[in-house]
């Protein structure tokens, strides 16, 4: 794979009124970080830790200018290291890939050789990238839930967070596996969506807080899948059914919540924490095959919006004003 001297890249930039613009601009190789591994970038994605790296959250990224993109799929360049040969194609996620370490929306990046595993066999570099960090937080989330003991025949699964590119995933991901699932979205325009991927019932995401004022609330679902934390998170554990778990990935609600102990102590329920960073690589190996078998969806491209790099300002934004739908595949090379 030949190397890029100079690469377009989104660049986030803080003004001296301490606003942050966002730019394509032209890049040099030479001004990335001294890694082994350089990776020619096809696609990447789109994910809620980009869109606060890109507004300037200094809790995801300390340091500007900066690219974002937690995740990236490409053609080795080069690697000191010897792990990989030129031309093998590598997928990326996690570990500090587009908060302080240039990220994936830039063609070009350079990283420590161990932040990198090969390609699944079963998944082209667009494949994956269509599932990237939001798709494979979902698998882990599912695959928490089964080590848990967690059946189809349990009962329904609660996905909230639903129209988002984890809680999606989600959805398609536990009905190809058997389970049923009821979707909890604030964008009830979004029902016939969340259908045609998986749900089996679309509810408003305020039903979940009908039991606020309840220490808890009538057993109604076997487990849970949360991206959202907060009250709704609170509130989803008051009315798990007995033995039942909550896999909990992410805070777009808050990122902060309060419980009592009810639920643990009188229904056994579990809350089980989903890490996607910094994971052992041995770990994030295990899922990218798994996703690549038996959590292969065949209808992705129901799943993604494939967008341009030049497109990426306009779409971060979405995650901001809570107007996401699904997945953003971002082709690097459109």
């Amino acid at each position: 794979m030949s190397e890029l001297n100079t690469f377009k890249a989104l660049l986030v930039e803080e003004t001296d009124n301490k606003q942050f613009t966002l730019n394509i601009v032209n890049r040099s190789v030479s001004d990335l970080p001294e890694n082994d591994l350089l990776v020619n970038v096809h696609y990447s994605s789109l994910n809620y830790k980009d869109a606060l790296s890109a507004s300037g959250n200094k809790r995801v990224s300390a340091h500007f200018p900066h690219t974002p993109g937690i995740d990236a799929a490409g053609v080795v360049v080069r690697d000191k290291s010897g792990t990989f040969s030129p031309g093998d194609e590598v997928v990326m996620f996690g570990y500090d890939l587009g908060m302080n370490t240039p990220g994936g929306l830039g063609q070009m990046i350079s990283i420590p050789a161990n932040w990198a595993v090969k390609r699944p066999d079963n998944l082209t570099l667009k494949e994956a990238m269509s599932y990237g960090t939001g798709g494979l937080t979902a698998a882990l989330c599912v695959q928490k839930l089964e080590k848990m003991g967690a059946r189809p025949e349990d009962g329904p699964v609660a996905v909230t967070g639903s129209t988002g590119g984890v809680g999606s995933i989600s959805i398609a991901l536990l009905k190809q596996l058997g389970y049923s699932v009821v979707a909890f979205s604030g964008k009830p325009e979004q029902t016939a969506h969340l259908k045609s991927i998986g749900a089996d019932e679309v509810l408003h995401r305020d039903v979940l807080n009908e039991v606020a004022s309840l220490p808890m609330g009538k057993e109604r679902w076997a487990h849970g899948i949360d991206t959202l934390g907060g009250d709704y998170l609170s509130n989803l554990l008051k009315q798990i059914k007995s033995g039942g778990g909550v896999s909990a990935c992410g805070l777009a609600s808050s990122d902060s919540f309060s419980s009592t102990v009810f639920p643990f102590i009188i229904r056994g329920v579990s809350l089980l924490g989903v890490d996607s960073v910094y994971i052992p690589l041995s770990d994030k190996q295990r899922i990218w095959q798994r996703v690549a078998s038996d959590m292969k969806l065949p209808n992705l491209q129901n799943l993604c919006e494939e967008i341009s790099l030049e497109q990426t300002p306009e779409y971060l934004n979405r995650f901001i004003q809570a107007k996401v739908v699904g997945r953003y595949l971002v082709n690097l090379h459109s």
